[in-house]
């Protein structure tokens, strides 16, 4: 990658003078895409961002909201996509350092991961390798560092089979006191680096990010990926610790795109302010490392502090208990940002400049439109089959137990149900996560797709009895300089900003992914949301059957004169086949408090959101070794519709008390007893006229997938 000619122009004319080669290489990185959002910016102001939760928006390492009045939460969210095509287990494992360390960036300490995985079609070998190599990554880092993976989501989607995405997020948990931002605030302060020594791996990180993928980045894009170690990550979260404890800092960011450059001049652009750096004085692990390779090398681990020049020797006292490696490389000045090399001056720019000058590249598009219907023909035991062996819908089991998901000793729900739920000792109220995106409804609506996203991840907090708190995006595409891809991004983008602001939920942050296209052509939009709730003070209902209890379904049931669209379904994606994406309910935030009002409900038993796979896969991952269902729903529409359609917010419901559960919802979604639980470990019963009746053991054979297919 190089500077386009016409930033080329730009910065002479700004400068009056051509940029020197290292100056070129800054602006390349932090002109980028990754860095800059060139072409997003504009579509990104669709998004409410306030809130009066909100303490912190879009523009820091990370967003930051108010869980009380004393405690913060401090969330974000990271792409590691091209790395991790590259080199899977590296790149996963460096997206997990990247978000741990943005949330540090903020005085919070990291208490939870949650990580959404999109990949080629399961039955490809390379698909299954880089599946593998992903999980093992975020697994061994978190395991390492001590942090919980949570939850998440996985996905295999034919649109991914050159360019996996790997999105991963992190909460954090700090007290007001213990705030930091990334705004540079003194003249005179000193800039010191804490961590890892800086080598040559992942130079060109941010630019490599802002390409397309090729068929030989495998092995040319490889000095391009960063390289982890957990360990040293460990020791400099809690060095950061002592050093919140001790407020030594006045603000940080951590090392990420564009290294050293990017944290400092960055930092010092938001404070309006400038820099003198001495790039000999970093720390460094490989011999005759050049100016360029110092300022703008992504190595893991390290971060960037702003100290006051009495606190310096405290700060590197810490550093040398903790065995890290610290170096003071300059301070805080008026307004240009310089760095000095081997003597010389090598950079000499305004620091808003270089930081945030990238120019903004209007796009049009046109948003891709619904599909033709087409309307298979396949008989209903065979497409229970077919959706319940899909990879799409088996058990992660194998994902999650990979991870130590109890590490902390906060995981009040552990991974496998709608939402993992953590306990909040330092508040009288719990949090809940969920995170993901569904490429096969982006593919066929993006606008649509986009908001049917956004009120799915509130229906996984909201069946376990949380009310929707914030969100970050991870907003995935592919090439914006092709009309018809930028106009699904933009599609999806609007379709989810228009679901949070009906939903009343702000987004704090996030990041933006785009040139996510290979030889097989470009990813389907992917909008990763991932959503906090807080929980009230009761038993938080889990996932299961239960003997003797009734079974309700709440929400847009299937009625007679009414047609089920099936587009984006589980079922029409495995048939080949296209329909209209489903309807989305007419008041969501209704909609949402209906279903934390039944979750939350004294006779509620367990839930379970629907959507994805429909109302057949929802009744199976319900039924248990121990307990199975019994479902009977007459309606006279084709079973397919009824079994199959994927219109979130709706959920099942098991009740001691049907009466005073309809009573609560009060007419706010349609409810209707469909069966209940039963004793024998099945799921027998009929849909609309077609009997069901499964045992446990065929339906765990189907949903174990990867545990035969990966082990």
């Amino acid at each position: 990658m190089a500077l386009a000619p016409a930033d080329f122009d730009l910065i002479v004319d700004n400068l009056g003078r051509e940029p020197t080669p290292t100056e070129a290489a800054l602006f390349e990185n932090l002109w980028s895409e990754h860095c800059a959002y060139r072409s997003s910016r504009p579509v990104l102001t669709a998004f409410e961002t306030d809130g009066e939760q909100v303490v912190v928006g879009p523009g820091d390492d990370a967003g930051v909201v108010a869980l009380d009045e004393e405690t913060l939460l401090v969330l974000g969210i990271e792409s590691h996509n091209h790395p991790s095509y590259v080199d899977p287990y590296d790149g996963a494992a460096t997206g997990v350092g990247g978000i741990v360390r943005d949330i540090m960036s903020m005085g919070a300490y990291p208490i939870a991961l949650i990580d959404s995985l999109y990949f080629g079609p399961f039955d490809r070998e390379h698909s299954r390798y880089l599946f593998e190599g992903v999980v093992d990554g975020i697994a061994d880092y978190g395991n390492a560092i001590g942090v919980p993976t949570v939850g998440g989501s996985v996905s295999f989607h034919p649109g991914y089979r050159g360019n996996p995405l790997v999105n991963v997020g992190c909460v954090g948990i700090t007290h007001v006191d213990r705030l930091l931002r990334g705004v540079a605030q003194t003249v005179g302060n000193k800039l010191v680096i804490v961590g890892n020594a800086t080598g040559r791996d992942g130079l060109g990180g941010a630019s490599f990010a802002s390409e397309d993928l090729d068929e030989d980045a495998a092995v040319e894009d490889r000095p391009a990926v960063q390289v982890g170690d957990p360990y040293t990550e460990k020791l400099l979260i809690e060095a950061n610790e002592e050093l919140l404890d001790r407020e030594l800092v006045q603000a940080a960011r951590d090392l990420g795109a564009a290294g050293l450059g990017g944290a400092t001049s960055e930092m010092v652009a938001q404070g309006g302010l400038g820099a003198e750096i001495n790039l000999d004085s970093l720390h460094q692990r490989e011999p005759n490392m050049n100016a360029t390779e110092l300022l703008l090398a992504e190595s893991q681990e390290r971060m960037a502090y702003e100290v006051r020049p009495d606190d310096v020797d405290a700060v590197l006292a810490i550093a040398e208990r903790y065995d890290l490696g610290a170096s003071v490389i300059g301070e805080i000045t008026e307004d240009r940002y310089q760095c000095r090399f081997d003597g010389e001056i090598v950079v000499d720019v305004p620091a808003t400049f270089v930081a945030d000058g990238a120019p903004v590249e209007e796009r049009t598009g046109a948003t891709a439109g619904e599909p033709v219907r087409e309307r298979p023909s396949i008989e209903f035991d065979a497409a229970v089959e077919l959706v319940l062996t899909s990879p799409n819908t088996v058990s992660r089991r194998w994902v999650y137990r990979q991870y130590d998901h109890e590490v902390g000793a906060r995981t009040a729900i552990r991974p496998g149900d709608d939402a993992a739920v953590l306990a909040i000792r330092e508040s009288d109220r719990d949090l809940a996560l969920a995170a993901g995106a569904e490429p096969n409804w982006t593919a066929v609506n993006p606008h649509r797709g986009g908001a049917a996203v956004a009120l799915e991840q509130a229906a996984n907090l909201a069946v376990k009895g949380a009310t929707p708190l914030a969100g970050v995006d991870c907003l995935n595409g592919g090439n914006p300089e092709k009309a018809s891809v930028f106009g699904g991004f933009r599609g999806v983008t609007q379709g989810m900003a228009s679901m949070l602001a009906a939903l009343q939920v702000p987004i704090v942050g996030g990041n933006v992914s785009l040139y996510n296209d290979s030889e097989y052509g470009p990813i389907p939009p992917t909008p990763t949301l991932f959503m906090l709730g807080v929980t009230a003070d009761v038993e938080v209902p889990r996932m299961a059957s239960i003997p003797d209890a009734t079974l309700m379904l709440l929400g847009e049931p299937v009625l007679d004169g009414q047609r089920a669209n099936l587009g984006g379904s589980e079922l029409f994606t495995r048939l080949d086949a296209t329909d209209r994406l489903h309807a989305l309910p007419e008041s969501p935030v209704s909609t949402i408090d209906a279903l934390i009002d039944a979750a939350t409900h004294e006779a509620t038993l367990a839930t379970h959101d629907i959507a994805h796979g429909g109302l057949i896969t929802a009744l199976a991952e319900m039924v248990t070794a121990d307990s199975g269902l019994s479902v009977a729903i007459e309606a006279s529409v084709d079973p397919l519709e009824l079994g199959f359609h994927e219109q979130p917010g709706r959920a099942l419901v098991m009740t001691d008390d049907p009466e005073g559960l309809e009573q609560v919802i009060d007419g706010r979604l349609p409810t209707a007893h469909i069966g209940h639980g039963i004793d024998e470990g099945m799921l027998t019963g009929s849909i609309a006229g077609e009997s069901i009746e499964l045992d446990v053991d065929t339906i765990a054979k189907w949903r174990a997938l990867f545990d035969r297919t990966l082990d």
